[in-house]
């Protein structure tokens, strides 16, 4: 593959180019038969009452599923739109900022660079946190570029409500305001922005910021506390060393198969070397340090004290991507980037052909019901809804209780063919998703439910099945690939629920 041809035809056709990478991927939203990761139904679900804010995100996630669904119905498909429609504006984004710092060709090998990451393609199809994430903290870096290096007063304030929407998206967008001010306190010439524009940014992100503090204060702090879960860094105080560097390399593994092998390993180092000798370097180059490469070597260290997500550091690659390109315009890196494009081609080509090729390799290989399955989290919830319907069908109940995961309870909601309230029950009485935020199964007193459990013993949980007058088993449900048994019970007449503490 010819990367100066496909710089060319990107340079003279960019508009046409977002077009089709947008129809690709809807195309590949109604093509493929892959069914809602848990995390997308339990968005979905979140989406059906809408909030100011949810048990571990923000809003933002189930305000966009649930716009689009009542509009379009839900479907599998119509639930993962807002996916391929925002990761379409981030590459405008992306491109109009790369170009802003470096010019047209190093921004059409910007956006070549990112279409070739697997992680983009994931972030662009799948609608969890990432896409808006992703979107809205690429338009906050673009405005802020306008409003520091070009002078535009106006960027402050679109700036201000793309931060705003990043931090409705997820919290970790808080990083935004937090490095600007440093940015702006370690800058002469720019410092005199604190004293009124900075403010002027500022107020949209408060503005948006602050449902989310109410709603919080209501509900115990419970974002906080399941963020702070997150950073539990004294859980391991305890690991060896060898522990830890397994830890980081099984990181920089996930990062490498999310990012490609060999763009992972050169971001990471062009971070660290500019970060090295940051005083000396140009306003420009100072600015996208903060929005990206140095938190993402902060995440590399975080990643040797504790287990750190692989999509933690996905934001933080993009201004690393752009100096990676403007490193490449200088005529630094070119064969190794120009590589690092060709490998990445070949692994999202792959990642697109995977719903076509796991059916024949899994079997082949023996990789049913383990990790290696990529794809194992997408599969089989169609097929456990309409074995629970069947149950459903004969047996007179008037409510669906989840013994078990919340992914469990979520994909049983959408998958059902009534799209039906579904409850959970928490066996340690505690908050570990926001059915448990909910008020439970209180309006359905004195009602029979049909239970789901998840339970090897095939026995529901004790302060459950005294919750009811009386529980009786009715069967069990086994997936066609027998990777998972479900146990169905009658329970009658609901006398309480049990109570739920923080």
């Amino acid at each position: 593959m010819n990367v100066d041809k496909c710089l060319n035809l990107t340079e003279r056709h960019i508009s046409g180019l977002l077009l089709a990478v947008c129809g690709l991927r809807l195309g590949f939203l109604f093509a493929n038969n892959l069914d809602l990761l848990g995390d997308e139904s339990y968005y979905w679900d979140w989406s059906r009452q809408l909030a100011w804010c949810y048990y571990s995100k923000p809003p933002m996630v189930a305000w966009l599923i649930g716009l689009v669904t009542r509009l379009g119905g839900d479907s599998t498909a119509m639930v993962r739109i807002p996916a391929v429609l925002l990761g379409t504006v981030f590459l405008g984004y992306f491109y109009a900022t790369c170009q802003a710092f470096y010019g047209q060709r190093a921004a059409a090998l910007g956006v070549l660079l990112i279409l070739a990451m697997p992680f983009n393609v994931l972030a662009n199809i799948l609608m969890t946190i990432d896409p808006p994430l992703d979107c809205f903290w690429m338009m906050a870096v673009f405005y802020l570029r306008r409003a520091l290096f070009d002078g535009k007063q106006r960027a402050w304030l679109w700036a201000g409500l793309s931060t705003g929407a990043a931090v409705l998206s997820k919290q970790v967008a808080l990083f935004l305001p937090v490095l600007l001010l440093v940015f702006l306190w370690q800058d002469p010439i720019r410092r005199r922005y604190l004293k009124r524009e900075f403010w002027l940014y500022l107020v949209p992100v408060i503005f948006c910021l602050l449902p989310l503090i109410l709603w919080n204060q209501q509900h115990d702090w419970v974002t906080l506390a399941h963020s702070q879960s997150h950073f539990d860094v004294t859980a391991q105080q305890g690991l060896s060393l060898a522990k830890r560097l397994q830890q980081c390399l099984e990181f920089l593994l996930l990062q490498c198969l999310l990012v490609t092998p060999i763009i992972a390993v050169l971001s990471i180092v062009l971070a660290a070397q500019l970060a090295f000798r940051f005083n000396r370097q140009s306003a420009q180059i100072r600015f996208l340090l903060l929005m990206g490469p140095l938190l993402l070597l902060a995440i590399l260290v975080l990643s040797t004290l504790q287990k750190v997500h692989g999509n933690w550091p996905t934001p933080f690659y993009f201004t690393t991507l752009i100096l990676l390109c403007g490193q490449w315009q200088a005529g630094h890196w070119q064969t190794l980037i120009n590589r690092g494009w060709q490998l990445g081609m070949g692994m999202v080509t792959l990642t697109y052909l995977l719903p076509l090729l796991m059916p024949v390799v899994v079997p082949v290989f023996g990789w049913q019901n383990s990790q290696l399955d990529p794809l194992a989290r997408m599969h089989n919830w169609r097929e456990l809804a309409l074995s629970v319907d069947a149950y459903r069908q004969k047996t007179p109940t008037s409510f669906i209780l989840v013994d078990g995961h919340r992914y469990l309870t979520s994909e049983l909601a959408f998958y059902l063919p009534d799209h039906p309230k579904v409850y959970r029950f928490e066996k340690t009485n505690l908050v570990y998703s926001q059915y448990e935020v909910w008020p439970g199964a209180i309006e359905q007193l004195g009602k029979t439910a049909l239970i789901i459990s998840e339970q090897a013993d095939n026995a529901v949980s004790p302060a459950l099945k005294a919750a009811f007058t009386r529980v009786t088993p009715l069967g069990m449900v086994e997936l066609a690939d027998k990777s998972q048994h479900y146990y169905m019970y009658q329970a009658e007449q609901l006398r309480y629920w049990p109570p739920i503490h923080n």
